[in-house]
C-alpha cells in the first residue's frame, strides 16, 4: 500500500505538471501532503511516527501519524535550505552583474563572432554548456551560461528552448564526473570501488555523448538558420543592436566598475570551484561587495534588491517546495517503498540479466528520486543481489550511473527551477523536448558500456 501512495503521488505530481492543471510549486508542496495525509489515514505511518516522536510503537494513534507531518516537512525543509539560500544569494549576484552590464562584452563578442548565424550561436552554446559543466555544479554552470547566452538569443531571436535544453544534455553528461554527485555516492556506497578504472570506463560514453549533443546543436543550428536566416551582421549593425536598450536599463549600467566587478564574479566563481568556502558564504558576501560597489546610495541598493527579488522568488519558491516533497516522501517511508518495489518487480529467473535489470532500474530511480535515495537506499539492495547472481558491485555500481541520462529532468532536482526561470521556459514542454535527447543519451551511455566491457548485461 505505501508502495501503491509512492506511484500515485508521483504520477499525480507528474501528470498536473505536465498537462499544465497546476503550478509547479502547488503540485509538489499539495499533492504529496495529500497523499501523505491519506497514508496516516490507513494507518501506514505507525513505526516512522513512533521513530520520530520516541514513543511506544503501541501508542501511536491516528492523530500522531497526521500531526508529525508538519515535523517531517521541517525536517525536509531543512535538508534544502542550504540550497535554497545558496540559489537565492547567487541569483541576487548574478542578476546585479546583469545589471551592471558585465557580461555585456562577452554577448557582444559572441554575436560578432557569430555575425548573425544561428548555427555558430547554437554550436558555442554546446561547448561552452560543456566546458562550464566540468565544474560538476548545475547551478554554477546554468547561471554563468544563462547570462551570457540570454541576451544573444534574444538579440538574434532564438527559440529559447534549444538553450535550455542544449545547456541541460551537456551537464547531465558531466555530472558523471568523479567530484559530481551520482559517482561520489557510488564511490562511497561501494567500499573499495577502482575510481580510476570508473572514470575510464565512463569516460567514452560521455564524450561520444557530448559530441551527438554538439552534433545535435549543429542540426538545430541548421534549423534556426533555415528559420531566420543568417543576417550577416556588420560590426556597425551589432553595435546598433546592442545600444537599443532603454534609458533605465543604462542608467543601471557601471562600465567604470568592469574591471572590479570581473574580478569579484572571477574570484567568487573561482572560490565555488576550488571549495575553499561555503557556497552560500561566497555569494552571501558576493551579494553585499556589488551592491556597495556599484550602488553607492541607500536609495539605489533598496532598489535593485527590489527590482531582483522575483527572479530570486520564482526559483526559491520550488526548492523549497522540493524540500516539503522530500522531507514527506522520505520520512513517511514512500521513498523506501517505492525503491523496494523497483527491485522486487524482477522474478528471481532474471537474475542472469541482473546487469540489464539495474540499468533499466536506474532511469526510473533516477527521475523518481533523489540522488541521496537511489544510491544510498537502493544501490546496496541492487548490489547485493548482483552478488547472488555473480555480478561485481563495481558493475552494479556502474550500470547504476547510466540511468542519470535522465536525472537532471527530475522535479527534485534543485537547479533545474533556477534554469526554467532564468530562461522563461515552463517545465513540462521543456522536459518533452529533452526527452528524445536523453534516450539518445542514454543508449549511448549502454553501447558503449558494452562496448568496452564495463557492463555484461546477462550472465
Amino acid at each position: 500500500m505505501l508502495a501503491l501512495l509512492a506511484w500515485l503521488t508521483v504520477i499525480v505530481f507528474m501528470a498536473l505538471i505536465l498537462t499544465k492543471k497546476m503550478h509547479p510549486f502547488t503540485a509538489i508542496v499539495l499533492i504529496p501532503v495529500l497523499f501523505a495525509v491519506v497514508g496516516a489515514m490507513l494507518g501506514l505511518y505507525a513505526a516512522p511516527t513512533a521513530r520520530t516522536l520516541k514513543m511506544p510503537l503501541e501508542a501511536v494513534t491516528l492523530w500522531d501519524q497526521i500531526s508529525v507531518l508538519g515535523t517531517w516537512i521541517k525536517q525536509g525543509l531543512t535538508r534544502t535550505s542550504g540550497t535554497a539560500f545558496m540559489l537565492f544569494f547567487a541569483i541576487m549576484f548574478f542578476s546585479l552583474m546583469l545589471n551592471v552590464g558585465l557580461f555585456d562584452p562577452l554577448a557582444r563578442r559572441v554575436v560578432h563572432l557569430a555575425k548573425g548565424d544561428p548555427l555558430k550561436v547554437l554550436v558555442a552554446t554546446s561547448v561552452l554548456a560543456t566546458i562550464v559543466s566540468m565544474s560538476g555544479d548545475g547551478t554554477t554552470t546554468t547561471l554563468i551560461c544563462c547570462t551570457a547566452l540570454i541576451p544573444v538569443y534574444r538579440k538574434l531571436n532564438l527559440k529559447m528552448m534549444h538553450l535550455g535544453v542544449l545547456l541541460i544534455l551537456q551537464n547531465t553528461i558531466l555530472n558523471l564526473l568523479p567530484w559530481s554527485g551520482p559517482t561520489a555516492r557510488v564511490i562511497a556506497v561501494i567500499e573499495g570501488i577502482d575510481v580510476q578504472r570508473l572514470l575510464n570506463g565512463l569516460l567514452p560514453g560521455m564524450i561520444l555523448a557530448s559530441l551527438f549533443v554538439t552534433a545535435g546543436a549543429y542540426a538545430l543550428g541548421l534549423s534556426e538558420r533555415r528559420r531566420l536566416g543568417v543576417q550577416h551582421l556588420s560590426d556597425a549593425d551589432i553595435d546598433a543592436i546592442f545600444a537599443e536598450t532603454s534609458s533605465e536599463a543604462d542608467a543601471l549600467k557601471r562600465p567604470q566598475h568592469t574591471l572590479v566587478n570581473g574580478l569579484l564574479t572571477f574570484a567568487s566563481l573561482a572560490l565555488l570551484i576550488s571549495g575553499t568556502f561555503d557556497p552560500v558564504f561566497i555569494f552571501l558576501v558576493g551579494t553585499v561587495l556589488a551592491l556597495v560597489i556599484n550602488y553607492k546610495t541607500l536609495a539605489e541598493q533598496k532598489d535593485r534588491l527590489y527590482a531582483n527579488s522575483g527572479e530570486v522568488l520564482a526559483t526559491v519558491i520550488m526548492v523549497i517546495g522540493a524540500g516539503v516533497f522530500m522531507g514527506i516522501f522520505t520520512n513517511t517511508g514512500m521513498s523506501d517503498a517505492l525503491a523496494g518495489s523497483l527491485v522486487n518487480v524482477v522474478p528471481e529467473a532474471m537474475g542472469r540479466f541482473w546487469g540489464l535489470i539495474v540499468v533499466l532500474i536506474s532511469a526510473p530511480g533516477g527521475f523518481f528520486l533523489s540522488n541521496d535515495a537511489f544510491f544510498y537506499g537502493v544501490l546496496p539492495v541492487l548490489v547485493q543481489a548482483g552478488k547472488i547472481y555473480g555480478f561485481t558491485p563495481f558493475e552494479v555500481g556502474f550500470a547504476s550511473l547510466l540511468g542519470q541520462a535522465f536525472h537532471m529532468l527530475s522535479p527534485l532536482t534543485a537547479f533545474i527551477y533556477l534554469l526554467l526561470s532564468m530562461t522563461k521556459l515552463d517545465m513540462g514542454e521543456w522536459q518533452r523536448a529533452c526527452f528524445g535527447w536523453c534516450l539518445a543519451i542514454f543508449v549511448i551511455f549502454i553501447a558503449a558500456a558494452l562496448a568496452f566491457g564495463m557492463v555484461p548485461l546477462y550472465r
